[in-house]
């Protein structure tokens, strides 16, 4: 079974949505949106660039500057 996205309703009238894995465990979540159809076009940008992103390692960057 693959992941889903699931969209969240708030009590403030705002959405968010929710990417799960097959097992339930939560890998990402999107920041508040006060429109469905703007919580539509995140999951939409999300589904269109995860698959092509860049891979940028900043945790040795994070290590020196430490």
């Amino acid at each position: 079974m693959a992941g889903r996205f699931e969209i969240l309703k708030g009590t403030d009238e705002t959405y968010r949505f929710r990417l799960t894995a097959a097992d339930g465990t939560v890998v990402a979540e999107s920041p508040t949106f006060t429109h469905l159809e703007g919580v539509v076009a995140g999951i939409n940008a999300v589904r269109e660039n995860a698959a092509t992103g860049l891979i940028v390692d900043r945790s040795t960057a994070a290590r020196t500057a430490a």
